[in-house]
């Protein structure tokens, strides 16, 4: 491997990592403030397909918006499902992931498209020219909110507020927190974040949409918060792994000679996800209420 490939290798890692990054640092604010959400998968299968067809309305910044409001209303409804109506995280969860398969195949097919969208170059977000290549302009978001969430609920009273929600729910309430509505907000910023990575997916980075564009990175993410132990940099550090494992098979590919199987070396992400989760599952320590609706007395 030359400089040059180690470069190449280091974007593609980057732009993997994007995704994996924004979406885990949103679901970490939801579990600090005790919603667990599986149903990430299903925002970024939505939000690709709402941000491509906003990008071909009106333009990438357009599409970002748009995804990131589908994400954000998502998460908001699996708030209120799960807070003011009681229901159960797990499955409200699944349902998400499940109607995304469905709707976003539905949407194809309505766009003339079946299966596969491809996003015209107009709509999709430029690019910056480095010493590495084009890069997006995202990357430089996904590396700096980590460090911004960190403080966040570090070192302000609404973050000490928002881990209340989770951890002693029943003393927030008689701090005077509003259980229930912070939650809500945790939920809808954290969806918000996985809408800005569905839609960076469709519109900045690969350029198109299929029914399985999203190809378990909503899983991935989940277990990179396990593996973080809600700490928003170990989520980025999570995040690079992943990107970097991927971008590696995607540099086996390019070879003349494949000394080693792409698809074997494709398989690496997931199993140094499993292999680190399973390090690390049974000493994290995660919000007592996390995943418990608040019954005020």
């Amino acid at each position: 491997m030359n400089w040059s490939d180690l470069l190449g290798l280091l974007r593609i890692a980057l732009h993997a990592m994007v995704p994996i990054t924004l979406t885990a640092v949103g679901e970490i604010v939801g579990e600090t403030a005790g919603l667990f959400n599986i149903g990430l998968e299903g925002i970024l299968l939505i939000s690709a397909f709402a941000g491509a067809v906003g990008a071909k309305i009106g333009g990438p910044w357009m599409g970002f918006l748009i995804g990131a409001g589908v994400g954000a209303a998502i998460g908001f409804l699996f708030a209120v499902i799960n807070t003011y109506w009681k229901g159960t995280q797990m499955v409200t969860g699944i349902g998400i992931n499940l109607f995304a398969m469905g709707f976003v195949a539905f949407g194809l097919i309505q766009l003339g498209a079946p299966g596969f969208y491809a996003v015209p170059q107009a709509a999709q977000l430029a690019k910056w020219r480095t010493g590495m290549g084009a890069m997006s302009p995202i990357i430089v978001v996904a590396l700096v909110l980590p460090f911004l969430i960190h403080w966040f609920m570090r070192r302000t009273r609404a973050g000490l507020m928002l881990k209340a929600a989770g951890e002693m729910p029943e003393a927030a309430d008689v701090a005077g927190v509003n259980v229930n509505r912070m939650r809500l907000l945790a939920a809808t910023f954290g969806g918000m974040l996985a809408g800005i990575a569905g839609a960076y997916m469709s519109i900045a980075w690969i350029g198109s949409v299929t029914k399985d564009l999203s190809a378990g990175r909503g899983f991935i993410a989940l277990a990179t918060v396990v593996f973080s132990g809600l700490n928003p940099l170990l989520a980025l550090l999570g995040g690079f792994i992943f990107g970097f494992f991927q971008g590696l098979a995607e540099w086996v590919k390019t070879l003349p000679s494949k000394p080693i199987p792409f698809q074997f070396v494709s398989m690496l992400p997931y199993i140094v996800t499993l292999l680190v989760v399973s390090g690390a599952i049974g000493r994290v320590r995660f919000p007592k209420a996390l995943g418990e609706p608040y019954k005020r007395e």
